[in-house]
């Protein structure tokens, strides 16, 4: 678990199925994601399935709340790769920065062989790259037509923060 001035992160339960299926089926909260917006809980309940397993494997997959509030999640879904998103209400608050920069700080702690993190987004996505920036990641390179989400062809950008110096 980690808590910050405003949120805490914690492992993923199965009582907090509506709200993970708040943020995942929401269209425009998902517009930039690699999936389209959930139809039904059945597919959320697929997603939080996975993001338990995913903790199992990495330790940092967390559920983000707000006093106890689940309001999005943030981690590393695979060894080294930062995901995160976050209820469409909420945006442009900071909840966002914090959050990642929570793990973000958690992950280099915990690991200390752990030379960079990546996260990889949708270019399209200004806030998420503004987000990045603000962490220390950089864009190393894009590609084009990486991602077929609802039959449209999406670029992908690939990002990386390497551990500050100690």
């Amino acid at each position: 678990m980690i808590r910050t001035a405003r949120l805490t992160l914690r492992p993923v339960r199965d009582d907090d199925l509506a709200g993970l299926h708040a943020v995942f089926s929401d269209p425009e909260t998902m517009r930039y994601w690699s999936h389209p917006a959930h139809e039904d809980l059945d597919r959320t309940r697929e997603k939080l399935a996975g993001m338990k397993a995913s903790h199992a494997e990495t330790g940092l997959e967390y559920v983000v709340t707000r006093a106890g509030e689940v309001i999005g999640k943030a981690g590393l879904w695979r060894a080294g790769e930062i995901g995160y998103i976050l209820r469409r209400d909420l945006w442009g608050q900071g909840y966002g920065t914090e959050a990642v920069g929570a793990v973000v700080a958690t992950a280099f702690a915990r690991d200390p062989a752990l030379a960079a993190l990546t996260a990889e987004i949708d270019p399209r996505n200004r806030a998420s790259a503004a987000l990045l920036t603000k962490l220390g990641f950089r864009e190393t390179h894009r590609v084009e037509n990486a991602v077929e989400i609802a039959g449209e062809w999406c670029d992908s950008g690939f990002w990386r923060c390497d551990r500050p110096p100690r």
